[in-house]
Protein backbone atom coordinates (compact mmCIF):
# COMPACT_ATOMS: atom_id res chain seq x y z
CA UNK A 1 0.00 0.00 0.00
CA UNK A 2 1.29 3.65 -0.83
CA UNK A 3 2.12 6.42 1.09
CA UNK A 4 -1.34 8.26 2.46
CA UNK A 5 -1.37 11.62 0.74
CA UNK A 6 1.12 14.03 2.15
CA UNK A 7 3.25 11.82 4.01
CA UNK A 8 6.84 11.48 2.67
CA UNK A 9 8.48 7.86 2.57
CA UNK A 10 11.73 8.19 4.58
CA UNK A 11 13.18 6.05 2.76
CA UNK A 12 13.19 8.67 -0.04
CA UNK A 13 14.00 11.57 2.38
CA UNK A 14 17.12 13.65 1.25
CA UNK A 15 17.40 15.91 3.42
CA UNK A 16 20.27 16.65 5.08
CA UNK A 17 22.65 19.66 6.48
CA UNK A 18 24.91 21.79 4.21
CA UNK A 19 28.21 20.60 6.06
CA UNK A 20 27.22 17.06 5.39
CA UNK A 21 26.14 17.65 1.51
CA UNK A 22 29.33 18.82 1.07
CA UNK A 23 31.52 16.81 2.94
CA UNK A 24 30.03 13.72 0.80
CA UNK A 25 29.47 14.86 -2.33
CA UNK A 26 31.94 17.66 -3.14
CA UNK A 27 35.24 15.07 -2.79
CA UNK A 28 38.82 17.56 -3.93
CA UNK A 29 38.85 17.20 -7.52
CA UNK A 30 35.57 16.97 -8.73
CA UNK A 31 34.16 19.34 -11.45
CA UNK A 32 30.95 21.22 -10.13
CA UNK A 33 28.41 23.04 -12.27
CA UNK A 34 27.32 26.11 -10.06
CA UNK A 35 25.78 29.77 -10.62
CA UNK A 36 23.82 28.44 -13.78
CA UNK A 37 20.79 30.78 -13.58
CA UNK A 38 23.44 33.61 -14.72
CA UNK A 39 22.95 36.72 -12.52
CA UNK A 40 20.27 35.03 -9.88
CA UNK A 41 19.54 31.88 -7.47
CA UNK A 42 23.39 31.96 -7.32
CA UNK A 43 24.46 29.06 -4.74
CA UNK A 44 26.90 31.20 -2.38
CA UNK A 45 25.81 29.71 1.04
CA UNK A 46 26.84 26.31 -0.70
CA UNK A 47 30.17 28.03 -2.35
CA UNK A 48 31.15 29.33 1.35
CA UNK A 49 30.72 25.70 2.79
CA UNK A 50 33.14 24.73 0.13
CA UNK A 51 35.99 27.23 1.37
CA UNK A 52 35.21 26.12 4.74
CA UNK A 53 35.98 22.53 4.29
CA UNK A 54 39.02 23.94 2.31
CA UNK A 55 38.29 21.59 -1.09
CA UNK A 56 41.08 22.00 -3.35
CA UNK A 57 41.53 21.64 -7.15
CA UNK A 58 37.70 22.05 -7.80
CA UNK A 59 36.99 22.06 -11.46
CA UNK A 60 34.09 25.51 -11.82
CA UNK A 61 31.64 24.70 -14.81
CA UNK A 62 29.42 28.11 -15.17
CA UNK A 63 28.54 30.77 -17.70
CA UNK A 64 29.35 33.85 -15.80
CA UNK A 65 28.54 33.19 -12.14
CA UNK A 66 28.98 36.95 -11.01
CA UNK A 67 31.80 37.11 -7.91
CA UNK A 68 30.98 33.19 -6.81
CA UNK A 69 34.19 31.88 -8.89
CA UNK A 70 36.25 34.67 -7.70
CA UNK A 71 35.67 33.79 -4.05
CA UNK A 72 36.37 30.33 -4.42
CA UNK A 73 39.82 31.41 -6.32
CA UNK A 74 40.65 33.62 -4.16
CA UNK A 75 39.93 31.04 -0.94
CA UNK A 76 42.26 28.44 -3.29
CA UNK A 77 39.35 25.71 -3.73
CA UNK A 78 39.66 25.99 -7.66
CA UNK A 79 42.32 24.28 -10.51
CA UNK A 80 40.36 25.04 -13.69
CA UNK A 81 37.38 26.85 -14.74
CA UNK A 82 34.74 26.54 -18.09
CA UNK A 83 33.40 29.35 -18.35
CA UNK A 84 31.95 32.22 -20.23
CA UNK A 85 33.42 34.98 -18.03
CA UNK A 86 34.83 35.76 -14.38
CA UNK A 87 34.05 38.84 -12.07
CA UNK A 88 31.52 41.05 -10.79
CA UNK A 89 29.08 41.99 -13.00
CA UNK A 90 27.91 45.04 -11.63
CA UNK A 91 31.73 46.72 -10.82
CA UNK A 92 34.11 45.00 -13.18
CA UNK A 93 36.62 42.58 -12.53
CA UNK A 94 37.16 39.95 -10.26
CA UNK A 95 40.08 40.49 -8.75
CA UNK A 96 40.84 37.00 -7.56
CA UNK A 97 40.24 35.48 -11.14
CA UNK A 98 42.91 38.32 -12.28
CA UNK A 99 45.64 38.27 -9.80
CA UNK A 100 45.38 34.27 -10.85
CA UNK A 101 46.05 34.40 -14.27
CA UNK A 102 48.61 36.87 -14.43
CA UNK A 103 50.66 36.08 -11.22
CA UNK A 104 49.58 32.65 -10.52
CA UNK A 105 47.97 33.87 -6.76
CA UNK A 106 47.26 31.91 -4.57
CA UNK A 107 48.41 29.20 -7.21
CA UNK A 108 47.68 28.83 -11.04
CA UNK A 109 44.16 28.23 -12.76
CA UNK A 110 43.74 26.90 -16.15
CA UNK A 111 40.81 28.12 -18.24
CA UNK A 112 38.43 26.85 -20.71
CA UNK A 113 37.05 29.86 -22.43
CA UNK A 114 33.83 29.36 -23.83
CA UNK A 115 30.98 31.75 -25.05
CA UNK A 116 27.54 31.66 -22.66
CA UNK A 117 26.28 29.51 -25.50
CA UNK A 118 29.15 26.71 -26.09
CA UNK A 119 28.52 26.26 -22.26
CA UNK A 120 25.05 25.79 -22.84
CA UNK A 121 25.88 23.25 -25.55
CA UNK A 122 28.32 21.61 -24.09
CA UNK A 123 25.93 21.16 -20.82
CA UNK A 124 22.95 19.85 -23.19
CA UNK A 125 24.82 17.47 -24.87
CA UNK A 126 26.31 16.06 -21.96
CA UNK A 127 22.42 15.80 -20.54
CA UNK A 128 21.40 14.00 -24.46
CA UNK A 129 23.83 11.72 -23.86
CA UNK A 130 25.56 12.37 -26.85
CA UNK A 131 29.68 13.43 -26.96
CA UNK A 132 28.95 16.95 -29.35
CA UNK A 133 26.74 19.46 -30.46
CA UNK A 134 28.14 21.52 -33.63
CA UNK A 135 27.94 25.15 -33.48
CA UNK A 136 28.33 28.41 -35.40
CA UNK A 137 28.54 31.19 -33.45
CA UNK A 138 31.99 31.15 -32.49
CA UNK A 139 33.49 30.69 -35.82
CA UNK A 140 36.07 33.50 -36.80
CA UNK A 141 36.42 34.63 -32.69
CA UNK A 142 39.24 34.48 -30.68
CA UNK A 143 37.42 31.84 -27.97
CA UNK A 144 37.37 29.36 -31.24
CA UNK A 145 41.46 30.06 -32.37
CA UNK A 146 42.42 29.75 -29.19
CA UNK A 147 40.28 27.04 -27.42
CA UNK A 148 41.68 23.49 -26.47
CA UNK A 149 38.11 22.13 -26.67
CA UNK A 150 35.93 23.36 -29.39
CA UNK A 151 37.12 21.33 -32.10
CA UNK A 152 36.95 22.42 -35.99
CA UNK A 153 35.16 20.00 -37.97
CA UNK A 154 33.15 20.00 -41.59
CA UNK A 155 29.34 19.74 -41.73
CA UNK A 156 29.34 15.78 -42.58
CA UNK A 157 26.08 17.04 -44.70
CA UNK A 158 27.09 20.12 -46.69
CA UNK A 159 30.99 20.25 -45.76
CA UNK A 160 30.75 23.70 -44.06
CA UNK A 161 32.78 24.75 -41.32
CA UNK A 162 31.41 24.14 -37.55
CA UNK A 163 32.47 23.92 -34.51
CA UNK A 164 32.31 20.78 -31.82
CA UNK A 165 30.93 21.64 -28.67
CA UNK A 166 31.93 18.67 -26.59
CA UNK A 167 29.46 17.67 -23.96
CA UNK A 168 29.92 18.41 -20.50
CA UNK A 169 29.26 16.37 -17.46
CA UNK A 170 30.02 17.31 -13.96
CA UNK A 171 30.35 15.08 -11.38
CA UNK A 172 28.39 17.58 -9.30
CA UNK A 173 25.67 20.24 -9.91
CA UNK A 174 24.92 22.71 -7.31
CA UNK A 175 21.03 24.60 -7.86
CA UNK A 176 19.74 26.83 -5.41
CA UNK A 177 15.74 26.67 -5.92
CA UNK A 178 12.82 28.41 -4.43
CA UNK A 179 11.48 24.68 -2.76
CA UNK A 180 12.07 21.05 -2.91
CA UNK A 181 10.10 18.39 -1.10
CA UNK A 182 12.77 15.46 1.09
CA UNK A 183 12.93 13.24 -1.97
CA UNK A 184 14.61 15.84 -4.39
CA UNK A 185 12.04 17.22 -6.77
CA UNK A 186 12.55 21.00 -7.19
CA UNK A 187 10.54 24.23 -8.21
CA UNK A 188 12.66 27.01 -9.88
CA UNK A 189 11.28 29.57 -11.60
CA UNK A 190 12.23 33.44 -12.96
CA UNK A 191 15.26 33.04 -14.55
CA UNK A 192 16.46 30.01 -15.55
CA UNK A 193 19.39 30.20 -17.61
CA UNK A 194 21.07 26.62 -17.70
CA UNK A 195 20.10 24.66 -14.62
CA UNK A 196 18.01 22.57 -16.38
CA UNK A 197 20.83 21.42 -18.50
CA UNK A 198 22.97 21.43 -15.75
CA UNK A 199 20.90 19.28 -13.16
CA UNK A 200 20.06 16.31 -16.29
CA UNK A 201 24.02 16.63 -17.81
CA UNK A 202 25.52 16.07 -13.89
CA UNK A 203 26.33 12.75 -11.89
CA UNK A 204 24.00 13.89 -9.42
CA UNK A 205 22.76 17.43 -7.97
CA UNK A 206 22.86 19.46 -4.66
CA UNK A 207 19.27 21.31 -4.52
CA UNK A 208 19.85 24.41 -1.54
CA UNK A 209 16.35 25.79 -1.36
CA UNK A 210 14.40 28.06 0.32
CA UNK A 211 12.10 26.10 1.69
CA UNK A 212 11.00 22.25 2.12
CA UNK A 213 7.76 21.75 1.18
CA UNK A 214 5.07 18.45 1.11
CA UNK A 215 5.46 17.17 -1.52
CA UNK A 216 2.17 17.16 -2.86
CA UNK A 217 2.94 21.25 -3.38
CA UNK A 218 5.62 19.91 -5.72
CA UNK A 219 3.67 17.17 -7.57
CA UNK A 220 0.69 19.68 -7.83
CA UNK A 221 2.83 21.71 -10.64
CA UNK A 222 4.64 19.02 -11.94
CA UNK A 223 6.04 21.02 -15.55
CA UNK A 224 7.65 23.40 -12.39
CA UNK A 225 10.24 20.35 -11.35
CA UNK A 226 13.57 20.82 -12.87
CA UNK A 227 14.94 17.38 -13.24
CA UNK A 228 14.16 13.67 -11.98
CA UNK A 229 14.52 13.24 -8.01
CA UNK A 230 17.11 10.24 -9.06
CA UNK A 231 19.49 12.71 -10.13
CA UNK A 232 19.10 14.30 -6.79
CA UNK A 233 22.04 13.75 -4.54
CA UNK A 234 21.15 16.07 -1.57
CA UNK A 235 18.35 18.78 -0.36
CA UNK A 236 19.55 21.59 1.73
CA UNK A 237 17.26 24.08 3.16
CA UNK A 238 19.33 27.47 3.55
CA UNK A 239 17.26 30.49 3.80
CA UNK A 240 18.68 33.59 1.57
CA UNK A 241 20.96 31.18 0.55
CA UNK A 242 21.59 32.78 -2.84
CA UNK A 243 22.22 36.00 -1.31
CA UNK A 244 23.70 38.90 -2.14
CA UNK A 245 22.32 37.54 -5.91
CA UNK A 246 18.48 37.06 -5.65
CA UNK A 247 15.78 34.75 -5.29
CA UNK A 248 12.72 35.94 -7.35
CA UNK A 249 9.87 36.23 -4.63
CA UNK A 250 11.95 35.71 -1.77
CA UNK A 251 14.62 38.45 -2.07
CA UNK A 252 16.08 41.26 -4.19
CA UNK A 253 19.62 41.52 -5.16
CA UNK A 254 21.95 43.31 -2.96
CA UNK A 255 24.00 45.50 -4.91
CA UNK A 256 25.95 47.11 -1.71
CA UNK A 257 27.22 43.57 -1.29
CA UNK A 258 28.92 43.67 -4.56
CA UNK A 259 30.30 47.05 -4.28
CA UNK A 260 32.02 46.13 -0.98
CA UNK A 261 33.13 42.83 -2.24
CA UNK A 262 34.68 44.87 -5.22
CA UNK A 263 36.78 47.44 -2.86
CA UNK A 264 38.02 44.59 -0.51
CA UNK A 265 39.19 42.31 -2.94
CA UNK A 266 41.66 44.89 -5.02
CA UNK A 267 44.27 43.53 -3.09
CA UNK A 268 44.88 40.06 -1.49
CA UNK A 269 45.04 41.37 1.63
CA UNK A 270 41.04 42.95 1.41
CA UNK A 271 40.32 39.70 -0.05
CA UNK A 272 41.30 37.52 2.82
CA UNK A 273 40.30 40.41 5.38
CA UNK A 274 36.57 39.93 3.56
CA UNK A 275 36.79 36.07 3.84
CA UNK A 276 37.31 35.86 7.50
CA UNK A 277 34.55 38.08 7.92
CA UNK A 278 32.02 36.98 6.07
CA UNK A 279 32.57 33.11 5.41
CA UNK A 280 35.20 31.33 7.46
CA UNK A 281 34.01 33.49 10.76
CA UNK A 282 30.56 32.42 9.93
CA UNK A 283 29.88 28.80 10.82
CA UNK A 284 26.95 28.67 8.65
CA UNK A 285 23.91 30.65 6.74
CA UNK A 286 21.99 31.55 9.61
CA UNK A 287 25.04 33.22 11.11
CA UNK A 288 25.56 34.76 8.20
CA UNK A 289 22.16 36.08 7.77
CA UNK A 290 22.62 37.67 11.58
CA UNK A 291 25.83 38.98 10.82
CA UNK A 292 24.18 41.06 7.69
CA UNK A 293 21.83 42.38 10.14
CA UNK A 294 18.05 42.10 10.21
CA UNK A 295 17.65 45.62 8.55
CA UNK A 296 19.86 45.10 6.23
CA UNK A 297 18.23 41.68 5.19
CA UNK A 298 14.63 43.03 5.33
CA UNK A 299 14.82 45.95 3.47
CA UNK A 300 15.42 43.60 0.25
CA UNK A 301 11.95 41.80 0.69
CA UNK A 302 9.71 41.97 -1.87
CA UNK A 303 7.66 44.85 -2.34
CA UNK A 304 4.73 43.40 -4.36
CA UNK A 305 3.53 40.43 -5.66
CA UNK A 306 3.34 38.71 -8.61
CA UNK A 307 1.58 35.63 -8.63
CA UNK A 308 1.54 33.41 -11.92
CA UNK A 309 -2.27 32.28 -12.92
CA UNK A 310 -3.41 28.15 -11.31
CA UNK A 311 -2.89 26.03 -13.90
CA UNK A 312 -5.94 23.23 -14.55
CA UNK A 313 -4.04 19.64 -14.81
CA UNK A 314 -7.34 17.58 -14.81
CA UNK A 315 -9.57 16.04 -17.73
Amino acid sequence: MGEPAGVQNTADDKTMTMAEAIARFVPDGASVALGLALEGMIPFAAAHEIIRQGKRNLTLIGPISDILFDELIGAGCVSKITAAWVGNVSEGLGYNYRRAIEHDQPHPIVMDRQSNYSVALGLLAGALGVPYIPMRSLLGSDIARYSTTLLPSPSPLDGTPTLLVPAIQPDVTIIHAQRADAAGRAHLWGGMGVCEEAALAARGVIYTVEEIVPSEVILSDPNRVLAPALKTLAVVHVPGGAHPSPAQGYYNRDHAAFAEYHERSRTSDGFADWLREWVLDQPDRASYLAHLGADRWQALAPKAQMLAAPVNYGY
